[in-house]
């Protein structure tokens, strides 16, 4: 009867162990990119809209311009890329903007950078958290 009621209690311990593997796996890797977009540390240059995607939610709606990217030497030029945090109203198409190419291979940002670091650190924790319960129960065996 031990062993019965011990099996499943392993395995979600397991299960836990690798989802919070999972999490750190996908994150961890993103930290270096997503701290030069929150810095827009990267090549300076100018982005211009060409056509503006939208994705309707329930409840909301979330849009982003794509368009040409080129750097201010000239040196970089990156067509249908992505202005990450821009939506509907802030430009129009043909409109120029200052963006930051940190290295993205789909995205640029503005020069105020980005907060998708909190998300990333988010995901790292819950990653850690996750572990620290499935060492938890390894540890209470």
């Amino acid at each position: 009867m031990t062993l019965t009621k011990q099996r499943p209690d392993t395995m979600f311990t397991v299960i836990i162990a690798i989802v919070g593997l999972v999490l750190l796996f996908v994150s961890v890797p993103e930290v270096g990119p997503a701290v030069r977009a929150a810095r827009a540390d990267g090549v300076s240059g100018v982005f211009t809209a060409t056509r503006l995607q939208c994705v309707q939610h329930p409840g909301h709606e979330s849009c982003v311009w794509s368009g040409d990217f080129s750097s201010d030497d000239g040196r970089v030029q990156r067509n249908d890329i992505e202005l990450y945090g821009s939506d509907r109203d802030l430009l129009v198409a043909g409109q120029s903007t200052a963006a930051v190419d940190t290295g993205r291979p789909y995205r640029v940002y503005g020069p105020g950078g980005s907060g998708e670091w909190m998300f990333i650190t988010l995901l790292i924790l819950a990653g850690l958290a996750v572990l620290v319960v499935a060492a938890g129960r390894l540890r209470r065996r």
